[in-house]
């Protein structure tokens, strides 16, 4: 599977082949991955999979090129085992659903599977490729501080389990475990260990990675998205996708493929004031509040994390509308 270079991360508002163990296999990922927000509902209750079907269908309207629900974004420690699976259901049939009515060509599907019990990674792992995912994202368990041997053995086990390609996400400000360059050249030769999710803020990662990994294993940004596509990195997965995603998949493209420095640089410094509403502490309620303003009510965080400080949102809207993007009429009243 080789992936599209824009992804997202699905906020809580496939063709699938058969491979024999220890081969390459999958269906190609995009470059430009989306993490979408998960909705909830107002009472924070339930996962507003309406709002989720709705949010799917504008990501990729957009022109997002893959989704990666249950990640940070996601707030996938937030979500139930049985909310998991109803995420995982919805996701998958809307994105088919959207590339049968456009004919765009399918949009493929990574899961967040990432667990602090590697029984409990491989069951999620097995139960994402049995509804149609197309791959699967694991951060390591972010708890026991795992060696690298550990690290080693949690991956290949899921690996073996499964016949669909995993990502592996390096965010150690979250996870307390760093997979340094030649970590990551190691977990490469797991066959189907192919693509990083690189969440550092140290840019050179990606040309070590590249360097040591050669093309068993692909590099997306996690964070630095127009530094990454200079130095090697074939796709972001971006958290800001998910309130601009066609100026994100259009920025990283321009950098990443058309080399285009003057047009990538411009589109870089449109997308750079949202950053900071949508990175740091404020990743998942900027957000969501991002969204509000939008017309496009996502519910709020579910605790500990809070709403958006309501005396920071008209600084966020200002930042969206200078951006380009609408603000909803009943939001600019509030």
């Amino acid at each position: 599977m080789r992936l599209p270079a824009s992804a997202t991360s699905c906020s809580v508002p496939h063709h699938r082949t058969h491979h024999r163990r220890g081969k390459r296999r999958g269906r190609a990922v995009p470059r430009n991955l989306y993490r979408p927000h998960h909705p909830f509902t107002a009472d924070g209750a339930a996962v507003d999979l309406k709002a989720l079907e709705r949010l799917v269908e504008f990501q990729i309207a957009e022109g997002i090129q893959g989704l990666i629900p249950l990640g940070s974004t996601g707030e996938f420690l937030s979500v139930s085992r049985e909310e998991r699976t109803a995420i995982t259901e919805t996701v998958v049939r809307v994105a088919r659903e959207c590339a049968g009515r456009t004919g765009a060509g399918r949009v493929p599907v990574l899961m967040g599977t990432g667990a602090e019990d590697t029984r409990e990674v491989v069951a999620l792992s097995k139960e994402a490729e049995a509804l149609g995912a197309d791959g699967v994202m694991i951060i390591p368990p972010y708890y026991s501080v795992p060696t690298e041997d550990e690290l080693f053995h949690h991956y290949k086990t899921v690996a073996d389990a499964i016949g669909i390609p995993i990502m592996v996400y390096n965010n150690p400000a979250t996870a307390n475990v760093d997979l340094l360059p030649a970590t990551l050249a190691r977990l490469s030769t797991i066959p189907n260990c192919r693509y990083v999710k690189e969440s550092t803020l140290e840019v050179t990662r990606v040309r070590d990675i590249v360097a040591l990994c050669g093309d068993r294993m692909e590099v997306f940004a996690g964070v630095l998205g127009y530094e990454s596509a200079w130095l090697g990195a074939v796709g972001w997965v971006a958290v800001c996708s998910n309130v601009a995603p066609r100026l994100s998949t259009e920025m990283f493209a321009a950098a990443a493929f058309e080399a285009d420095r003057e047009k990538s640089l411009a589109l870089y410094r449109r997308l750079a004031p949202l950053l900071p509403w949508v990175g740091g502490p404020r990743y998942v309620s900027g957000t969501k509040a991002a969204f509000r303003l939008m017309g496009m009510d996502m519910g709020a965080p579910r605790p500990p994390r809070l709403p958006l400080l309501e005396r920071d949102v008209p600084a966020l809207a200002r930042v969206l509308q200078e951006m380009g993007v609408t603000i909803a009429a009943r939001a600019a009243a509030e």
